[in-house]
């Protein structure tokens, strides 16, 4: 790999992730911008059709493009079957995480039976439990609490303030945001003579590899078996995963949305932002849910699922709300209708 100064040349970039160059191969970028914006040390991209009119313009020093935009600029290019993931590669490649110095901050509590390793870093005020368990090269940031019993897997980052509960299990890679929330209880509540009795949630919160957690997201411990998060799962801020949830593998959920209780999401789905999935439901392999939509049964086939009302002018949709309210009287009056036509139908001669 040959690396120029704070750059990467093209044809070092395409000697490590493939593709197509078009142009000089020892064109030098170190950074990645928007096709509006990109100067001469740059590198930006094009996924999306409606903005090939910014390549008019651009001064970037190379581009992306899917292969189908081969001709559509004159600039040095690199074409892919998947621009924007290979944009994504590019990006982190000029973008590496910043380096932590390992080691224990003196302000840190950390508990004599926590195993740390060496490569580790621990930074100030953090609080580590007892039989705590920390892979190599983990970083876990400044005010964060792993209680008793927790494990974080090797290469892992926890942003400044994070708090997992005892017993919780992180894999490998895995980054967890500011703010995130891992196994707190569970909302179980019996009702005994007109007052809430807590459940005791016993379960844990277990995360798989390559899995990132957005800022103030909370997962819920189980009740009795544990909540899952398998692999490569990306979920956005602000989400609330209820207890006994199971997320499969290399799903990605929006923020706000509120995943109840039991709920069974599949493999390679997809949630827009402030969808609301009610408890004890199954959601099969790579269905893909819009924004805003409310999921009350089960899904049994991949495919797009959508609930949202388009919006109108207000005037409007409290007219269309009013006729939601008799949709049902409106049913039957269709049915008889129906019926009554029939019945003149049968006795015309």
């Amino acid at each position: 790999m040959i690396r120029t100064g704070t750059g990467y040349t093209l044809g070092a970039i395409v000697e490590r992730f493939g593709g197509e160059l078009i142009g000089d191969a020892d064109v030098v970028v170190n950074q990645v911008a928007p096709l509006s914006s990109a100067l001469s040390g740059h590198i930006s991209f094009l996924t999306n059709p409606k903005y090939r009119r910014l390549l008019e313009n651009c001064r970037a020093g190379a581009v992306i493009l899917g292969v189908a935009e081969r001709d559509a600029t004159d600039l040095p290019r690199i074409l892919s079957d998947n621009p924007y993931a290979y944009f994504a590669k590019v990006s982190a490649l000029l973008n590496p995480r910043h380096a932590e110095s390992p080691g224990i901050h003196s302000t840190a509590i950390v508990d004599q039976t926590a195993i740390i390793p060496a490569s580790a870093t621990i930074g100030a005020f953090a609080f580590i439990g007892k039989g705590v368990e920390i892979g190599e090269h983990a970083v876990i940031g400044s005010g964060c609490h792993l209680g008793d019993g927790v494990e974080v897997g090797d290469d892992s980052l926890l942003y400044p303030q994070v708090v997992v509960y005892h017993g919780c299990i992180i894999g490998n890679r895995a980054i967890l945001h500011s703010g995130a929330v891992i196994g707190a209880d569970g909302f179980g509540i019996a009702m005994e003579k007109g007052r809430w009795i807590k459940v005791p949630q016993i379960g844990r919160v277990v995360i798989g590899d390559d899995v990132e957690i957005g800022a103030n997201t909370t997962i819920d411990r189980g009740a009795l078996d544990d909540t899952i998060i398998e692999d490569g799962v990306k979920l956005d801020n602000q989400i609330q995963v209820a207890h006994n949830v199971r997320i499969g593998a290399h799903t990605a959920i929006a923020g706000c949305v509120g995943i109840a209780g039991s709920a069974k999401i599949g493999k390679h789905c997809t949630v827009g932002g402030g969808a609301v999935i009610l408890g004890h439901l199954e959601i099969a392999d790579r269905v893909n849910i819009s924004a805003g939509t409310l999921v009350t049964k089960s899904i049994t086939k991949e495919g797009t699922y959508t609930s949202v009302m388009p919006f109108s002018a207000h005037q409007d949709w409290l007219k269309n709300a009013a006729h939601l309210r008799h949709l049902d009287k409106m049913a039957e009056k269709l049915s008889e209708l129906e019926k009554k036509i029939s019945e003149l139908e049968r006795k015309q001669p």
